[in-house]
């Protein structure tokens, strides 16, 4: 069982490493950049830190964007993490004139005015539909948060949270699973959310 973490010159790529390290053993969490190369894992995260448009741009000049759709179309595993979620809409405010990857409907929407952003810190996360790699996590946990877009509600959430506004705090669909917050920094908890996407890939 391997896991590729796509590599498109932005991301949390050896947080995310660790984090999968350590709960799926000493290389399961590979970092990949080669389109060729990344079909050859059983599963793929899309890690995130950066601006939307910037994201989009270089996982095209990479061609790891027809990548992440194949692996989607294909009903493979995919994790997406922060702006790795917010890539998988049509479109997001941050960069207007970028479209996203378009595997989720919508588009992702600037924090509401009256709060601080960009937003950081623990809020608690609710579950609104049952889901495989949140089964081992209570409702109402608190996860980390660094963002200043989110996702609204929509068919495909899972969990939710508040900053100003209710928001897309995971969603899935299929066998792609996404997180706004960031489980490699979340403690016991995001440890046991990716420790669930492992044992996905391993059954995969």
């Amino acid at each position: 069982m391997t896991i590729g973490i796509l590599d498109y010159g932005m991301g949390n790529l050896r947080s995310v490493a660790r984090a999968v390290e350590r709960v799926g053993g000493l290389g399961a969490g590979e970092i990949v950049a080669e389109p060729a190369e990344a079909t050859r894992f059983d599963a793929l995260i899309v890690p995130g830190v950066g601006a939307f448009g910037a994201c989009m741009r270089n996982l095209a000049a990479a061609g790891l964007d027809t990548t992440v759709r194949e692996f989607v179309a294909n009903d493979r595993p995919v994790l997406g993490v922060c702006l790795g979620l917010q890539v998988l809409y049509e479109a997001g405010d941050e960069s207007p004139n970028q479209p996203g990857l378009g595997l989720l409907d919508g588009r992702v929407a600037k924090l509401p005015a009256g709060v601080k952003v960009p937003h950081m810190g623990w809020n608690e996360v609710t579950w609104t539909a049952d889901h495989p790699l949140t089964r081992n996590i209570p409702s109402g946990t608190r996860m980390y948060f660094v963002h200043s877009y989110a996702a609204e509600t929509g068919p495909d959430t899972v969990g939710t949270t508040e900053y100003g506004t209710k928001f897309s705090a995971a969603i899935a669909r299929g066998r792609l699973f996404a997180t706004q917050f960031h489980p490699e920094k979340s403690g016991d908890a995001g440890l046991a959310l990716y420790e669930s996407f492992v044992k996905e890939a391993e059954a995969s």
